[in-house]
């Protein structure tokens, strides 16, 4: 109980102070200017982009690469580089209860997206699940934040089919421990709604791939003639 009254204090104090003080860049702190929004002009372009979209097998797709699991499109919008003031972007959003951070991150990139016909043929946004507990603790899931954000750009529906078991977490294992802690943590509800559609599985970050390619795996065995691509907001510098 003390831990909740502690979190939702400093969440209002976070609010409180984006109300009071004036609007700066989350990347270099300059002011924002009339037409800046989130990120000033400078860090907006110098942001380190995958374009992994552009590639119809990239090293994206060979991360998520598995026997008879073809991942048919592949989208990261910027490299996730230790101590880049980009990757802070994700982590602030996640750890300090900024939502509005990738839900304007996922809205730019959909509208770039959409431009370049990447969304042709998407019939449901899938994302990620958290188990409910982590859930409870962090109050939002941010790869659902990402999809409900993509929804407002494209009106394709989110879906809500993923369910998660509970794991360990995944930060400091390599990639054979990250495998095997997720494996069969992530379960498909109701793969007869899912059967003949294309299917977009969305996260925050990419890194080894475990967590994304153990969803495409779910979904696969339970509804073996849907379709899968990808998106996530970041991946990790040696995927593109």
């Amino acid at each position: 109980m003390i831990r909740r009254i502690a979190d939702m204090s400093r969440r209002l104090f976070v609010r409180l102070g984006e109300a009071v003080f004036p609007a700066v860049c989350e990347c270099c702190g300059a002011s924002l200017v009339n037409g800046e929004t989130m990120l000033c002009i400078d860090c907006l372009y110098g942001m380190p982009r995958t374009n992994c979209h552009r590639d119809s097998f990239s090293e994206l797709h060979k991360r998520l690469a598995a026997p008879g699991l073809p991942i048919e499109r592949a989208a990261a919008m910027m490299h996730y580089i230790k101590e880049s003031p980009y990757t802070k972007l994700i982590q602030r959003a996640k750890y300090n209860d900024r939502p509005s951070i990738v839900a304007w991150l996922a809205e730019m990139f959909a509208r770039e997206l959409s431009a370049e016909h990447f969304f042709d043929g998407i019939d449901l946004l899938l994302p990620i699940p958290l188990h409910w507990r982590k859930q409870m603790r962090r109050v939002f899931n941010q790869s659902e934040v990402i999809a409900l954000n993509i929804s407002k750009v494209t009106s394709i529906k989110t879906g809500d089919n993923l369910k998660a078991l509970p794991h360990s977490t995944q930060t400091r294992k390599n990639a054979v421990e990250r495998a095997a802690n997720v494996a069969g943590t992530i379960q498909t509800a109701h793969p007869e709604e899912l059967a003949g559609l294309h299917v977009l599985l969305i996260d925050d970050v990419i890194t080894t791939g475990a967590t994304l390619l153990a969803a495409a795996k779910s979904i696969h065995a339970a509804s073996p003639t849907t379709r899968i691509s990808v998106l996530t907001l970041a991946a990790s510098k040696l995927l593109c």
